[in-house]
């Protein structure tokens, strides 16, 4: 490892003469100095200066302590005259967000990865195509996917901060994740020790604790344990406000409760960026929410990754329900980083909520990120495109490029118009190129001063995110203490804790639990082989297994291989999968691509769906009409169902206690009648699922979205508008309605239940 230069040593030496405000350390990779009354400085090749017996950083290597370089002044205007010295080339690449990156890089498949030169490779060496766009393109801002282990993270970091300290202005990397503290049902709890991550439910999952103070809890854990990875920036809390039931991201946000998902979004925010000091310090992480104004609403349900998905729409009228949770939550913090740092639009064409009539991609639009955003609601801080906007699409169901409304522009042109309309940074861009263009669009439009300018407002927000969490004073993190802090015993055991109290009993016929030690059958389960994202099959082929662990059941109950033997039954299914809205298929034999997405396990006929959509229009279709009114459907996992009645009629009057994972509404008026008891999870280990059957904890969470009775309520609906379906009744006579749950007692009616009322 290069040591410091002889400037750093002789400035070390002067420092030693200066009193003991100040202490020099060799770290594992880097090295670092302690100061009091100062922050530490992490290094590898910078010069280090000193004043009045301080110590700083000479990033761009020139002898002076300038103003970007000296931790005594305020972030914004450190930030102002950093961006004054960046060439345009430099503020372009601060303006890419890298694609997807593993740790290790991938040897084959999306996201191949090489390394010049190096057969034998470490786990955390750069890859080729990092070291590229790091040096070549500018590029700062790198998001990272799965990692090898907490170590692996911690010294890839550390490789790559010390690659960028040593040209240019010396712009650390600010690296970033999207969610990575979800778990698999089949992982059995422990305490952990610096391996796994802390493991919490899903954000729906939280949202049905109806606790912002357990999400704040969970923000301000898993902040410490991204900063000890090296991640400074949070791709997340998602919280569109999930109005629509159909679609596939709704498991992803805080659910359909405008008042809920406002104090979850405020609590997430808030404990990921508020440091020990109450407000951005050495463990703040950045909190990028998403998605403006809201993906909620999708028209029918499909999802906007994709052409056929790209509308959403208001016909309840409800706009501005869906802006609360970032007007009146992320950007109105009780902690000292006063609203979130940065802000994604969705892929979105928000239907006809434009003034002056355009309907184009929310990044595009001028109306949503400049008028209203920055506008009408005064954000300053960072706006970043969602990924891949700026590419070519090349059908209406492919997984590529989502240029939504500015399909008939060139690349460089649509990264013209979304700086045009006020974003700062693309995401999933690692090539400076068409940025270059888009500013001598500028140039040749507005002139070099205001191009230079536009672009210098961007690089000071993007800046400011990287000083306020002290990244240009120490980037660097330490391998021994990621593996001591990432999955620590009090982090894992507040994790599983959580999921405890985000499951959610919603029938128990005559106090069927708890079932304390008794003999359980658990049927094995259908895994039919389900469709993937682009057309192929995902996952295992078709096969029949246990849905839970043989040895983890018994901790609890004695098991029984066949009903006649067991006290109760024990039913482990997952929800109807639901479909994408869209059938290549059906576009073949002449249909339009559109079809239904079933919330229900029985083949489903859309008999109540729209005859007309309310938007439509693509340049690769011939129509505008996207109605799939009396088209069916299946759902590949009927199976569950029939599992359930199957196990009813073996069981000959004894207790079914059904289990159903859960990631957003479902239909179960098919399943209800024929389980005694019945628990939604979302996202949990199968271990939480017994601590509650067995009564070693009582179920506490309430629904966090409406359960709908039949599919016609769910055709029927608004996609903008909260709590406008009905909802299933059971055998008891409760409704499933948002807020509903049980626990030993019977109906939960508390604080929560009053504060959130629909």
């Amino acid at each position: 490892m290069k040591r410091t230069s002889l400037l750093c040593t002789l400035a070390l030496s002067a420092l030693i003469s200066c009193g003991p405000k100040w202490q020099a350390h060799d770290g594992d990779g880097y090295m670092y100095i302690t100061q009091k009354g100062g922050p530490t400085l992490g290094y590898t090749s910078a010069a280090i200066l000193y004043d009045d017996g301080f110590a700083f950083k000479d990033l761009n290597r020139n002898g002076v302590i300038d103003p970007y370089e000296d931790w005594r002044l305020p972030a914004d205007e450190r930030a102002r005259d950093l961006a004054a010295r960046l060439s345009v080339e430099e503020i372009a690449g601060l303006m890419l967000y890298s694609s997807h990156q593993a740790i290790p890089g991938a040897a084959y498949g999306f996201g191949q990865a090489t390394y010049t030169g190096k057969t034998n490779h470490r786990s955390w060496d750069m890859t080729d195509q990092q070291r590229k766009f790091l040096k070549e393109d500018n590029l700062r801002a790198v998001l990272v996917t799965t990692v090898e282990s907490p170590e692996v993270a911690a010294r890839w970091n550390n490789e790559v901060q010390a690659y960028v300290e040593g040209f240019g202005q010396g712009v650390p990397a600010n690296n970033s994740s999207d969610p990575r503290n979800e778990t698999a049902a089949t992982a059995e709890f422990n305490m952990g020790a610096g391996g796994k991550i802390s493991l919490w439910p899903t954000p729906l999952g939280l949202a049905a604790t109806f606790d912002p103070a357990l999400v704040r809890e969970f923000g301000s854990i898993a902040s410490q344990e991204y900063r000890a990875l090296g991640i400074a920036t949070a791709l997340s809390p998602q919280i569109d406000l999930a109005t629509e039931p159909r679609w596939s991201r709704f498991n992803g946000t805080f659910g359909e409760s405008p008042a809920l998902d406002t104090d979850m979004a405020r609590a997430y925010v808030d404990g990921f960026q508020t440091s020990e000091n109450g407000g951005w310090g050495l463990q703040s992480v950045n909190a990028m929410i998403k998605h403006w104004p809201s993906g909620g609403p999708e028209e029918g349900g499909r999802d906007a990754h994709f052409n056929y998905g790209k509308f959403a729409v208001y016909p309840g009228g409800h706009f501005e329900d869906h802006l609360k949770a970032f007007t009146e939550g992320a950007f109105q913090l009780e902690g000292g980083t006063s609203k979130a740092s940065a802000v994604m639009p969705y892929y979105t064409i928000s239907y006809g909520i434009d003034p002056s009539g355009d309907n184009v991609g929310n990044s595009y639009s001028k109306y949503i990120i400049t008028d209203l955003l920055r506008g009408q609601y005064g954000y300053d801080g960072v706006v970043c495109t969602d990924w891949n906007i700026t590419y070519d699409n090349k059908a209406i169901e492919s997984f590529d490029g989502k240029c939504w409304g500015v399909e008939g522009l060139s690349v460089a042109e649509r990264h013209y118009e979304v700086l045009k309309a006020g974003v700062d940074q693309f995401g999933g861009n690692n090539d400076k190129g068409p940025v270059l263009k888009a500013y001598q669009m500028w140039v040749k439009e507005f002139g070099e001063q205001s191009a230079r300018a536009r672009f210098e407002a961007s690089a000071v927000r993007l800046l400011l995110n990287s000083f306020r969490t002290g990244l240009f004073e120490n980037p660097y993190t330490d391998p021994a203490t990621a593996t001591a802090v990432v999955g620590n015993p009090d982090f894992m055991k507040a994790g599983y804790e959580a999921q405890l109290k985000s499951i959610v009993m919603v029938k128990n016929h005559g106090g069927v639990l708890p079932r304390h030690r008794a003999r359980v059958y658990v049927p094995k389960r259908f895994y039919p082989q389900l469709p993937g994202m682009f057309g192929m099959s995902m996952g295992p082929e078709a096969h029949w297994d246990y849905p839970i662990d043989r040895a983890l059941v018994e901790k609890y109950f004695d098991w029984a291989d066949t009903p006649e033997e067991a006290d109760f039954a024990l039913v482990l299914v997952q929800q109807p999968q639901a479909g994408s809205g869209y059938d290549v298929n059906d576009r073949k034999k002449g249909g339009n691509g559109y079809v239904p997405i079933s919330l229900q396990y029985r083949p489903y006929k859309a008999d109540y769906a729209r005859a007309t959509s309310i938007a439509g229009g693509d340049p690769k279709e011939l129509f505008t009409n996207r109605s799939y009114k009396g088209k069916k459907v299946t759902t590949p996992n009927e199976s569950d169902l029939d599992l359930v009645i199957d196990t009813r009629a073996k069981m000959g009057g004894k207790p079914v206690v059904v289990v159903v994972s859960v990631s957003r509404p479902v239909v179960l008026s098919e399943m209800e009648p024929y389980a005694d008891a019945i628990i939604l999870t979302f996202g949990v280990q199968n271990q939480a699922v017994l601590d509650i059957v067995s009564g070693a904890a009582e179920p506490s969470a309430l629904l966090p979205m409406q359960m709908p009775a039949d599919m016609k309520t769910v055709e029927e609906q608004n996609e903008d508008q909260p709590f406008d379906m009905v909802c299933l009744k059971d055998a008891d006579g409760n409704s499933w309605d948002f807020a509903f749950g049980l626990n030993w007692s019977g109906v939960i009616s508390d604080s929560r239940t009053q504060k959130y009322a629909k």
